[in-house]
């Protein structure tokens, strides 16, 4: 049985983003801007504008700035875990932009885990970044990834943010067991080179892979992506596509929406079940995730801030490129 037939015999799982929600203070040649974003946040948004049921569970404040929030979220068609709105204050994020559009990140940060009544509904839970070390909330995140992982497929990007993680041998320890505790990794060539400067990426990927996953990718940015599984000794090249880039704040993020919600989409995330999947699946049933996460990801550098691509806008990019179907 093919994977598309698999996904459409079956109820579409459920994702919960478990992290950050925060305000982005985009600082550009001359002037700031604020847009609402956090990786968590991101993520949610991503996958639910792509048309999977999403759940964000995060922490902001019943203010100006943390309304915002909800109301994207709300807009994109994003359930707010009750207790979301408990914090203090609203997190921000400042992101200061070189001449190229890359983003240098400060952070004015409060995170906990607000009380999850039922995680059963959820079939998938993703997490990372800031949530994943930052206390009391990081030891929070590990607790119900945990609990998560008896019945769902967990994904994690460590997204890492130099500012705030101090320092590699800091949260080093907390990275690993959350790789492997996950089904899915996403990192940058960028965090690994700073979580381990002097092992070579595609190693890092294969110890990564032996730990517990069954899938990790790592973006390289204009150099597109590379992907290991756990069913192959190989890994796949993934080109980037070339297109003008306004800012990259949130492309991360909108690569990891695009991958979630392909292997979700593949019946390939989203229960232990299609987990195991994912554990024997070649390259050919995760290469339309990969593309999708390409194209999100593209789509996302050439707007401003942290947009989130339909699928149809997906879709016109597959079909106008004979290579991405």
């Amino acid at each position: 049985m093919s994977t598309s037939s698999i996904s459409a015999s079956r109820p579409a799982a459920h994702l919960l983003s478990l992290g950050e929600a925060l305000i982005d203070v985009v600082i550009g040649l001359g002037s700031a801007e604020e847009h609402v974003g956090g990786s968590l946040l991101n993520v949610a948004v991503g996958a639910a504008t792509l048309g999977r049921p999403t759940s964000i569970a995060s922490w902001w404040g019943k203010d100006e700035r943390g309304d915002r929030l909800a109301a994207w979220a709300d807009s994109a068609g994003v359930e707010i875990v009750p207790g979301t709105n408990w914090a203090d204050r609203t997190s921000v994020a400042f992101a200061d932009l070189d001449e190229h559009g890359r983003a240098r990140y400060e952070f004015d940060l409060d995170w906990q885990v607000p009380v999850i009544e039922d995680l059963s509904r959820h079939g998938h839970v993703h997490t990372g970044s800031i949530a994943a070390t930052l206390e009391p909330g990081g030891s929070q995140v590990v607790e119900l990834v945990t609990r998560a992982k008896t019945h769902a497929t967990i994904s994690y990007d460590p997204n890492i943010r130099p500012s705030v993680m101090s320092s590699p041998a800091a949260v080093r320890d907390r990275i690993e067991n959350l790789v492997g505790l996950s089904d899915l990794v996403k990192a940058s060539d960028e965090d690994l080179g700073w979580l381990y400067p002097d092992e070579p990426v595609e190693e890092v990927m294969r110890r990564w892979v032996r730990s517990g996953p069954a899938m990790v990718v790592v973006t390289r940015g204009p150099w597109g992506a590379h992907a290991a599984l756990a069913s192959d000794r190989d890994m796949l090249h993934v080109d980037q596509l070339t297109v003008p880039v306004v800012d990259t704040v949130g492309a991360g993020d909108s690569f990891m929406a695009g991958l979630v919600s392909g292997l979700l989409d593949s019946g390939l995330l989203g229960s232990l079940e299609a987990g195991r999947r994912l554990r024997e699946a070649g390259w050919a049933a995760v290469q339309p995730a990969l593309h999708r996460a390409v194209v999100t990801s593209a789509l996302t550098v050439s707007h401003a801030g942290a947009y989130a691509p339909t699928i149809a806008e997906v879709e016109a990019v597959r079909q106008a490129d004979p290579r991405l179907r």
